[in-house]
């Protein structure tokens, strides 16, 4: 989906799904430390049952998220209001037949209205989807999950040194 180099990498091994769970509420620290008023982009590739959600409930959790947070899969978008970023879009593209059901969705408002959005399986959205600031990448890894961070903007790029500091 991305073709241009990465500004920042990082990779971690997350033994379950309470580590995925903590793993997300740190990313939320540094999102939130390092909010400007523009949206951040966050995409989640990875098979089914990845961790996609679980990290993305992580993240919310970690923004200050009360309630269950459920995977959009059949709505597409589970929009949240949160005190730190406002308003808040997690999509699942994946019964996305088509990218340019987007832009029937209205998803350029979503954008517009953001603080963040997480967007799992964004190669449903190619050619539609903006560049992500983060694009992350979740396997498993035996028992546990293999995540990779990739930034493309300078505030993913900020994040993710972030997070590499406080995993150090």
């Amino acid at each position: 989906m991305t073709i241009a180099p990465a500004l920042a990498e990082m990779m971690v091994e997350l033994a379950d799904e309470a580590a995925t769970l903590g793993f997300g509420g740190a990313m939320a620290g540094h999102v939130i430390a390092g909010h400007i008023g523009e949206p951040l982009i966050i995409t989640l590739q990875g098979d089914l049952g990845a961790g996609k959600t679980t990290l993305s409930r992580g993240i919310l959790q970690g923004l200050g998220h009360q309630g269950a947070v459920k995977s959009p899969t059949y709505t597409l978008v589970e929009p949240y209001q949160l005190a730190a970023l406002g308003a808040v879009y997690h999509f699942d593209l994946y019964r996305l037949a088509d990218a340019e059901e987007l832009e029937y969705m209205g998803f350029a408002d979503y954008l517009a209205d953001a603080g963040l959005c997480l967007i799992e399986w964004p190669e449903q959205g190619r050619g539609f989807l903006p560049e992500p600031d983060i694009a992350v990448r979740i396997s498993q890894s035996g028992e546990g999950r293999c995540v990779i961070l990739r930034a493309y903007s300078a505030g993913g790029e900020q994040l993710v040194h972030q997070l590499k500091r406080g995993t150090d």
